[in-house]
């Protein structure tokens, strides 16, 4: 899927769209979020430590952060720019 594509079907989806880019080998430390968060890397790459395991996404990987679940990121040497959906519960 490109990201043409992975952006309109989280607008289908009612989720807020977001383009953030992560500086060279930048950390967000260990955080949980308040929403589900569908992500799609579009250019260099990202680790995100999970706790009991890591997993490095590139360009073009897709993953699903679940709500509350803690994690930390690491930008690769390129850095990291990825789209996300975030689609917080119903109240």
């Amino acid at each position: 899927m490109d990201r043409t594509a992975f952006e309109a079907e989280l607008h289908r989806e009612g989720r807020q769209v977001v383009t953030i880019t992560m500086q060279p080998n930048q950390v967000n430390p260990e955080h949980a979020h308040d929403f589900e968060a569908r992500l799609m890397v579009v250019a260099g790459a990202m680790t995100v430590d999970y706790g009991d395991h890591s997993t490095t996404y590139s360009e073009g990987d897709t993953f699903t952060m679940q709500l509350g679940r803690r994690h930390s990121e690491l930008a690769g040497p390129a850095g990291a720019t990825y789209v996300a959906g975030r689609l917080k519960p119903a109240a």
